[in-house]
């Protein structure tokens, strides 16, 4: 029992570890695991920011002889990341709870003495000393508890499923948190100034890893301002801190143009340069969608309230009440912990994007720690009504296993192989060496860079991704794949760079020259590539690009629909297709993804099946509407397509 209570907060991490392992990931999943995966097993260069402290260590990991898959063992470092984070934030929990009287004000601890003093006399030692201490037992209780009701909650259990920069993320946010407080409860007895540059060491390593460690940096100020005063003192404590914190910087991020200088396999931005290097880690190319209106921030404010009890559904009443008690008893505490929700979420509600959910993770993270303090609270009024703590007990065990039943379904990705089977499948529908031009990127394209340049599957098609020719750096990576690709584009190519140059570097340019410019291009690559090889074309730039005439195919080209894609043909000939014995395993419970997975699959048979028709191939035809109704039964076929089977 003992081993017990002085080890809860690493049982905690290993239970909920084992836990996540229930619904990790066995491939990649959608938007960036295919990317991030292959950046780390390959040592390569991320989208922006580059994550290169995500990278290094992905990699180191990735080289454990392990007897998993490359994918699922980096998957399982996600769920390592976020369990661990997890028994950190319960041992700080505790380890704040143990020095409480650190955070109270004076004021409050005289008010507090002063009640006591009265109870006592009129007879009612039996209460006990309720306001500033607390009993081993509840402190215990309360710390396993945020941490459980952190660890289970949607957002944050979702990081542990696959890859993903989020999962180091709160790993690191957690160290932070605890080399904080510690300094800070520290600094009374001993005013060293170690755990302040421990501090400052995760908080150098949270910036390498995701910038959104900001966030932590007004609580942070609040805390120290607190401690030490903002006087001159102060800032020579502060002037100390920058020099680990800026050297630890640098050495980190100087993996970006290291390896970049050495061309790897995915060379994101390709940072050799000062330029390169400050646009690729500020995330300039995401910038757009930072601060863009109000009517954004109230839609994306409006969707963190919706989702919210969705997140802890119980849980959610605990942190409100753990939020009114903080605010009663312990008022440091509570500001810090209420300026940090504040900033973080009035900062990511200001990003428009459509995966914001990790971004209020911190939020969550204070959500928790509130919770913490209702678990007090519960059992302060247990003690006056005479309420028996098993009850209590009970009630917090429900509330977590609810939030677990609840939120299971949402998280789980065990059984999740949709975007590998589509990604196998659409690189298997074309012939050797053929070109596949797409956008696709949250459904194929970026698990195509781990299937194809990890696990080398169908290495010899060339995926190109029609958004990342807007970019500079991409043409080098093209080129370093595949150098036929843009052979005899050179002149193309370098007009479009030229005319590209002022606009990654913020400067006036000419938005129809470099649009004229851009198009060129695309219609290039099918000019340059279709003669010699099989050109496809995805079918979102047919229903969407080409349909508004921003693509255009060139005089004397045309389209045949081929099972998944496109294949830009030169003659209205018939061109027969693979037979459709895919099989994409898609999960029990539908998601954004997998629908429109299924809709990009479905519509592309159903033009296959109008294609066979028009050359009079009846029994042809039926084999891929019969592929919809025995493979897709939810799908609405248009009548017409129907019609074919009679």
């Amino acid at each position: 029992m003992k081993l017990i209570l002085k080890y809860y907060h690493l049982i905690t991490g290993a239970a909920v570890f084992i836990f996540y392992l229930r619904t990790l990931a066995p491939s990649v999943i959608q938007i960036d695991s295919g990317e991030l995966a292959a950046v780390q097993a390959t040592l390569g260069i991320a989208h922006p920011t580059g994550y290169p402290l995500f990278t290094l260590l992905g990699y180191l990991f990735s080289l454990l002889p392990l007897p998993f898959s490359t994918i699922y063992q980096l998957n399982m470092l996600a769920s390592i990341w976020c369990a661990a984070a997890v028994g950190i934030f319960s041992y700080t929990i505790k380890m704040v709870l143990d020095n409480i009287e650190r955070f109270v004000q004076p004021n409050q601890k005289k008010s507090t003495e002063k009640k006591h003093k009265k109870k006592s006399a009129k007879g009612l030692h039996q209460e006990q000393k309720i306001n500033l201490q607390f009993s081993e037992s509840t402190k215990l209780i309360a710390s396993v508890f945020g941490g459980l009701l952190l660890a289970f909650s949607k957002t944050f259990w979702f990081q542990s499923t696959s890859v993903e920069v989020y999962s180091l993320h709160i790993f690191l946010l957690s160290l932070i948190i605890y080399f904080l407080f510690k300094a800070f409860i520290k600094s009374f007895g001993d005013d060293k100034l170690f755990n302040w540059l421990m501090f400052a060491i995760f908080l150098a390593l949270g910036f390498t890893n995701h910038m959104t460690t900001l966030l932590i940096l007004p609580g942070v100020a609040y805390l120290f301002f607190l401690r030490y005063g903002f006087n001159q003192n102060s800032f020579k404590k502060i002037g100390l801190m920058p020099l680990i914190f800026f050297p630890l910087l640098i050495l980190v991020y100087s993996y970006l143009p290291i390896r970049a200088s050495q061309q790897p396999t995915i060379n994101w931005g390709n940072p050799v340069d000062l330029e390169r290097i400050i646009r690729h880690i500020s995330g300039k190319q995401y910038q757009v969608w930072l601060f863009t209106s109000m009517d954004a921030a109230k839609k994306q404010l409006g969707y963190f309230f919706e989702t919210m009890p969705g997140e802890f559904t119980f849980g959610l009443i605990t942190a409100v009440t753990g939020l009114v008690y903080s605010f009663r008893k312990t008022k440091k505490i509570f500001l810090f912990m209420f300026i940090t929700f504040l900033f973080t979420v009035l900062y990511s509600i200001n990003y428009d994007i459509v995966d914001i959910d990790s971004y209020f993770l911190l939020a969550y993270v204070m959500l928790a720690f509130f919770s913490s303090f209702a678990v007090i609270f519960f059992f302060e009024y247990a003690a006056k009504n005479k309420i028996s703590p098993v009850l209590i007990n009970t009630i917090l065990i429900v509330i977590i296993v609810l939030q677990i039943g609840f939120n299971i379904k949402k998280v789980n990705q065990s059984d999740n192989y949709v975007f590998e089977d589509y990604t196998k499948s659409l690189l298997n529908s074309v012939p050797q060496n053929s070109v596949v031009f797409s956008y696709q990127w949250d459904y194929f394209l970026s698990a195509s860079y781990y299937f194809q340049f990890v696990e080398n599957y169908r290495k010899d098609i060339t995926v190109v991704d029609k958004e990342l020719l807007r970019r500079s750096w991409y043409y080098n990576q093209l080129d370093t794949h595949d150098p036929e690709l843009l052979k005899n584009m050179n002149s193309d190519v370098n007009n479009f760079l030229k005319a590209l140059r002022p606009f990654e570097r913020s400067e006036n340019f000419n938005t129809n020259l470099l649009e004229s410019l851009y198009r060129k291009i695309m219609t290039g690559l099918v000019v340059n590539n279709s003669g010699k090889r099989n050109f496809y074309i995805a079918s979102e730039l047919v229903q969407n690009e080409m349909q508004r005439g921003e693509f255009v195919l060139p005089p004397g080209y045309d389209l045949a629909p081929d099972l998944f894609l496109f294949k830009v043909v030169r003659s209205n000939e018939y061109y027969p297709a693979v037979e459709p014995d895919f099989k994409i395993r898609f999960e029990e419970s539908d998601n954004y993804y997998c629908n429109t997975i299924r809709n990009f699959i479905c519509s592309m048979l159903v033009r296959r099946a109008y294609y066979e028709m028009t050359f009079g191939f009846k029994e042809k035809a039926k084999k891929y509407i019969n592929k919809i109704l025995s493979d897709f039964p939810g799908y609405q076929l248009p009548e017409v397509a129907l019609q074919i089977l009679k």
